[in-house]
């Protein structure tokens, strides 16, 4: 992506969410770099400082429902205040490269049932969410609506034409493995979704203890949740995430790690889903903890193999 798109994608990835966000990372950053103790002792950090009264206005591109641009949209997003690190889950207005995933029929939208969010690749075309959420059914009958918030879709509709998931989880839905890349079809002038929306990027490794914003749909929401908290270790293969709200539907939603100050972006290290299905109470979720298996997995789809 050239750098002047970035530049005019960055403005879309910042709401007032993810500065508050960026801000909390900053912050914690600075606190770890001079020798705060365990993750137990750590205190909420402010940031309310500058985010009272904050309305920010960004252009958007105005995206049709076959997912192509059609010029600059005026959108508000509302200002949020944040004092550290959450117990529950707020409903705000969505980010752009955040959406859910619907049912389709005959090009109708059914009803949402996930969570996903796009990811960077060399053809702009992917998104990840959780293994369940797309087994056993049809990928034409699946969509992605990036940013969905209020029945609207401001970045268009993007069928899923094809899903990749690891052998082991085609074989015994191992919970180790349940993460899915969607590839999504171009719009119709031939943009990737990425070139509108931007995208994370995606990162291995990820140990507990890593500050995270979590997005999710809950099912019959029209909005989206979003929470900010330390991740633990539930297993060694496991993240745990602990945070109100998350409800079903909010499976496949992205744990977004170190937010970029200068692009608004930031890095998928998980997404609901794992054991037990991402969770079976509202306050306590999962995630698989993404390592070799998950980097091969999305080498496969970033070369469409």
């Amino acid at each position: 992506m050239g750098s002047a798109v970035r530049r005019a994608l960055a403005g879309r990835m910042w709401s007032p969410v993810r500065r508050a966000f960026a801000a909390v990372a900053c912050v914690a950053g600075r606190a770890d770099r001079i020798g705060r103790g365990s993750l137990a002792g750590r205190q909420p950090f402010s940031i309310v400082a500058g985010l009272s009264a904050v309305a920010v206005f960004v252009a958007v591109m105005g995206v049709p429902a076959d997912g192509g641009a059609s010029g600059l949209a005026a959108r508000i997003d509302p200002p949020d205040h944040m004092t550290g690190t959450s117990r529950t889950g707020q409903a705000f207005d969505g980010v752009a490269a955040v959406g859910a995933l619907f049912t389709d029929n005959s090009g109708r939208l059914g009803s949402h049932f996930c969570t996903a969010s796009v990811v960077h690749s060399p053809a702009g075309d992917l998104a990840v969410t959780a293994a369940h959420c797309v087994t056993g059914g049809k990928t034409a009958d699946i969509v992605f609506v990036p940013g969905y918030a209020s029945g609207k879709a401001p970045y268009g509709i993007w069928q899923v034409t094809r899903v990749y998931t690891d052998q082991a989880w085609q074989s015994s839905q191992d919970p180790d493995d349940d993460v899915a890349f969607l590839q999504l079809s171009p719009a119709s002038d031939g943009v990737p979704i990425e070139d509108i929306t931007g995208s994370e990027q995606l990162g291995t490794g990820s140990q507990a203890g890593t500050l995270v914003q979590v997005i999710g749909y809950p099912d019959g929401a029209d909005q989206p949740v979003w929470c900010v908290n330390w991740t633990k270790s539930f297993s060694p293969t496991q993240l745990e995430f602990d945070c109100g709200g998350y409800t079903d539907g909010t499976s496949g939603g992205p744990f977004i790690a170190d937010l970029s100050a200068s692009t608004g972006e930031g890095t998928v290290i998980g997404v609901i889903g794992g054991y037990e299905q991402g969770g079976l109470t509202p306050s306590v979720s999962y995630s698989s903890v993404f390592g070799a298996a998950i980097a091969a997995l999305y080498k496969t789809a970033m070369a469409g193999g």
